[in-house]
């Protein structure tokens, strides 16, 4: 089905400007409430979020800007990178091209974050991407992940795909999904349980009504044959099962494209900016 297509009584299709709007107003600017595992700290507007083991998603964001004296930005911005030295935790300063202040950025790498590469916010509606058919090549499957074997064979895949060792797949993902298993699905691709995996990615919830897509790789030599859209399409199903009305991405250059086909849209770009103790 062709996301156009997705019409009925009363159906009006969100634009990106209202898009973003839902997505600030349910996503960012929340302040949701944390774990004994993984805090969630309030810093003047600066909202900060870490796991105490030291694990792998460690993150700040500032949706309500720095606070309303400009003589202080600089100031509030070492307490964070001060805050993740002491701990010795890597960090991530996720940016939004509409946050304040507009040189956010240009302080964050003053002040020693390494700025990453530019990604698309993509944001859209659930229903007509989960109503779009999933064309897979013949004998292959798409599923969500249900056992640790299946993270197992994820983590091979990453670690061929990206020629690495890929730790965080068992230390870090996968106790989060055993024990938040509403909070993130884990999508396969597969001709097997037994063989290799092809593709695989994840869908993550919460509050919002949005599902957050996540990753997605692909061997390879399965590349251009559907499998990362079937990802998407059969995550944007989960979602709604979950009563996920919208879906997200942070989407690479590669990934936009396929995105926009399906029917989503660029609404901002947002940057990542990290610092390392350890660099």
């Amino acid at each position: 089905m062709n996301p156009s297509s997705f019409q009925h009584d009363g159906y009006a299709p969100l634009g990106p400007a209202e898009l973003l709007r839902v997505f600030h107003d349910e996503t960012r600017a929340p302040i949701r409430v944390g774990t004994p595992q993984r805090p969630i700290e309030v810093d003047g507007l600066v909202r900060r979020e870490y796991e105490i083991d030291g694990g792998h998603w460690n993150m700040v964001e500032s949706p309500d800007g720095l606070g309303p004296d400009p003589d202080e930005w600089d100031a509030v911005i070492a307490r964070q990178r001060d805050f993740f030295a002491g701990l010795g935790l890597r960090v991530e300063w996720k940016t939004y091209d509409y946050d304040e202040p507009a040189d956010l950025g240009e302080r964050l790498v003053r002040a020693g974050f390494v700025k990453e590469d530019d990604e698309a916010l993509i944001l859209g509606e659930a229903a007509p991407l989960a109503a779009q058919e999933i064309a897979l090549p013949e004998g292959v499957v798409v599923r969500a992940a249900d056992s640790e074997a299946d993270f197992a064979r994820m983590a091979t895949l990453l670690e061929t795909v990206w020629a690495e060792p890929q730790p965080w797949v068992l230390d870090s993902l996968l106790p989060r999904w055993q024990a938040e298993p509403g909070a993130m699905d884990v999508v396969v691709v597969e001709e097997s349980r037994e063989g290799s995996v092809l593709c695989a990615a994840r869908a993550e919830y919460d509050d919002s009504g949005f599902t957050g897509l996540w990753g997605g790789s692909t061997l390879p030599e399965w590349r251009g044959r559907g499998l990362y859209r079937a990802t998407l399409l059969h995550r944007a199903r989960l979602g709604l099962e979950r009563g996920k009305d919208y879906v997200r991405v942070d989407a690479s250059p590669d990934s936009e494209p396929i995105l926009r086909r399906l029917g989503l849209h660029r609404v901002a770009t947002t940057t990542p900016y990290v610092f390392d103790p350890a660099a």
